[in-house]
């Protein structure tokens, strides 16, 4: 039979989703394939490492209806007893999927095999993470604990799922959090179809092919180990992107961000569409504004505040929004609902807006990412700017080449201003939808000064080593950003002061607060402030007759982030472009006089700049600093010279200001 023949081929992909389809045995023998994986040898790997991935397997086979059945197939040798977490399984599945098989399996170092039972296998649905109200959802996911998951026993599992996807494509992430001895991807499809893959992260490999198969295979893939403020593991982890093209479907994989952007076009087609409802709302929210960027502000403001954020994702309503009529009328909706009627209502005005597919956590998409729609998870809009407004009223804004001065703005954000984005967006890659299709974006990244916390105090020290004073705090951007959410639903005035009383316990080891109020929690268009006085008790040390006093009295900047044994590996997120300045006077106490200051500090890098100075006029202490951060992305060569960033700010917030007693002439002795 020839290679080419439709009969040979399609027989070859039947015979493959038969096989695919045979249940396990009855009994609670594993597999074969795991009985393989198990008699692998084990390379010595470091204490950190406490299970590693004998065989990884994942067969893609594509149907000529768009239908795809995926098998899964993994092997796990648990190397210490913190790996039996690894054995807690989560397999997830919606209205558009179908498990059909699911088995599990423990291969003891001794003894006869386990197997999972079907009653041990629980049901449950998906209420929603942290932040999320879900009304109706149907993902879901079967719960499986592996039996027995202890050091040297191998633990397994297979799953064939079924799915109908809105769009043809599939990922292989081959790298995990553990080493990958084997991972191995097979991707089967009918006669005259085609593929695309990207490799990201990873060397391109070439795959072996056969009858309109064709295989991908790794070896000895290293694992991923968690550091401190690394990108997110979608940024970082080695993966295969697959485009699956049959000839002449609407339904295929994407080959560029235009392809992918003229998808989403036709999912929202009609639904902007301006209701007489909508339209008498806004007629209310902008009869008493007199310029197009009051009348955007109002229709802003009614959106994070009025609208509240519930998520309906039933099938395609995980992508598709709903019409905009609907979401007024229910007065809530996901991410891209309210940017769905935030932009109707903003067309009313006569102000065009785009949507923006965007991951809410920057460093997920890169500058080269190929086009994948499963890449983004939260949606936003690019809005037409009118000429004659300020850039400076619109700082998250930039000039696109055909569509003028837009602005990215978050309607479900109910805390950052309009003309603004937090920092988790900013600087972030994402694709902006013209009506010519998709483009990958970068956002805007704002200047420093848009962000951060101006502190000042007016303090004195007594002879007993007790400070005492008054301190003010404006914060402005992310920094405000933050203490809003984290007062929103405090309800308790005592309860309000508790996230300055976390930060100033940073640094005073001992105090209290005689006062303390909250400034503008609820009006997000004026900075967040903070006013406090304090009590510290022997905030001076004493050395014998000295008093060592800090003139740095609260603030913590420095890092100990990159303080460790191991190599970094990733690059570093920062949270936002800030500035931070502390302007502090402290009255020194009478008897004694300045012995001697720390030095002034003069760092500038491409980075984040510190600059901090201490000076005595009469008997006051006047101390200032101002730290900036310039870049929110480091990259790993600049390890070296951030690590010796912040060991000079940390030198700087120890120093400490020597007070000698003042030797009076009368009592100095005679010569």
């Amino acid at each position: 039979m020839s290679p080419n023949s439709r009969y040979g081929i399609m027989g070859l992909l039947a015979a493959l989703l038969v096989f695919l389809s045979i249940p396990a045995k009855a009994s609670n023998d594993a597999p074969a394939w795991m009985h393989a994986a198990a008699a692998r040898t084990v390379p010595a790997y470091d204490d950190k490492t406490d299970a590693v991935m004998l065989y990884a397997e994942d067969l893609v086979a594509v149907t000529a209806n768009g239908k795809i059945r995926h098998t899964e197939r993994r092997a796990i040798k648990i190397l210490r007893p913190e790996g039996r977490g690894h054995a807690r399984r989560a397999f997830w599945y919606d209205g558009e999927t179908k498990i059909n098989v699911l088995h599990g399996w423990t291969i003891p170092a001794q003894g006869k095999d386990y197997s999972v039972k079907d009653s041990e296998i629980t049901d449950q649905g998906y209420s929603g993470g942290t932040g999320e109200l879900m009304l109706a959802v149907d993902n879901r996911y079967k719960r499986m604990d592996l039996p027995a998951p202890d050091v040297g026993n191998v633990i397994g599992w297979e799953i064939e799922q079924d799915w109908r996807p809105y769009v043809l494509q599939s990922r292989w992430n081959f790298q995990e959090e553990i080493p990958v001895r084997e991972a191995r991807y097979t991707l089967a499809m009918p006669p005259s179809w085609e593929y695309k893959a990207i490799f990201m992260n990873h060397l391109d490999i070439v795959p072996a092919t056969g009858n309109n198969s064709y295989t991908w295979t790794v070896a000895d893939v290293e694992a991923i180990r968690e550091e401190p403020e690394m990108p997110p593991w979608q940024g970082v982890a080695s993966r295969m992107e697959v485009s699956i093209l049959p000839p002449g479907a609407v339904n295929k994989g994407f080959q560029s961000w235009s392809q992918m952007g003229d998808w989403y076009i036709q999912l929202v087609k009609g639904r902007r569409d301006v209701s007489p409802e909508i339209h008498n709302q806004v007629l209310q929210l902008t009869s008493g504004q007199n310029s197009q960027l009051e009348k955007m502000q109002a229709l802003a403001k009614f959106m994070q505040s009025d609208i509240r954020y519930v998520g309906i994702e039933l099938g395609i309503g995980g992508f598709q929004p709903h019409p905009a009529r609907d979401i007024y009328a229910n007065r809530y909706g996901d991410c891209k609902d309210k940017a769905t009627l935030l932009s109707s209502m903003l067309a009313d005005i006569g102000i065009d807006s785009y949507y923006v597919l965007i991951n809410a956590s920057r460093g997920a998409v890169q500058a080269n990412a190929p086009p994948y729609y499963g890449d983004f998870n939260h949606a936003i809009l690019a809005i037409s700017i009118p000429k004659g407004i300020s850039e400076a009223v619109v700082p998250a804004s930039v000039m696109h080449p055909k569509l003028g001065r837009v602005l990215f703005f978050d309607p479900t954000d109910t805390i950052t201003p309009f003309g603004y984005v937090r920092g988790a967006l900013q600087a972030n890659y994402a694709m902006l939808v013209t009506p010519d299709g998709g483009e990958l974006v970068r956002l805007p990244q704002l200047e420093a000064t848009r962000s951060g916390i101006h502190r000042s105090a007016k303090l004195t020290v007594d002879p007993r080593g007790n400070l005492v004073g008054d301190f003010v705090e404006v914060r402005t951007g992310d920094s405000a950003m933050r203490q809003r959410m984290a007062l929103k639903y405090t309800k308790k005035s005592e309860d309000k002061i508790k996230p300055i009383e976390s930060m100033v316990s940073s640094s005073l080891g001992t105090f209290a607060f005689t006062k303390a109020s909250v400034l503008n929690a609820d009006d997000n268009s004026l900075p967040f402030g903070y006013n406090y006085s304090v009590v510290a008790r022997e905030y001076a040390k004493s050395a014998g007759d000295l008093l060592l006093v800090r003139p740095r009295v609260v603030g913590v900047y420095s890092s100990g982030v990159l303080e460790r044994k191991e190599p970094r590996k990733y690059p570093i997120e920062l949270d936002t472009p800030a500035q931070y300045s502390d302007s502090f006077e402290i009255t020194l106490p009478p008897g004694y006089e300045v012995d001697d200051l720390p030095p002034a500090v003069d760092f500038d890098s491409s980075f984040a700049s510190y600059h901090s100075h201490t000076e005595v006029k009469g008997n006051t202490l006047y101390y200032s600093r101002v730290y900036e951060v310039k870049e929110v992305t480091i990259p790993v060569e600049r390890m070296e010279d951030l690590r010796k960033f912040y060991r000079i700010v940390a030198s700087d917030e120890r120093g400490t200001a020597v007070l000698k007693p003042v030797i009076s002439v009368a009592a100095a002795p005679k010569g």
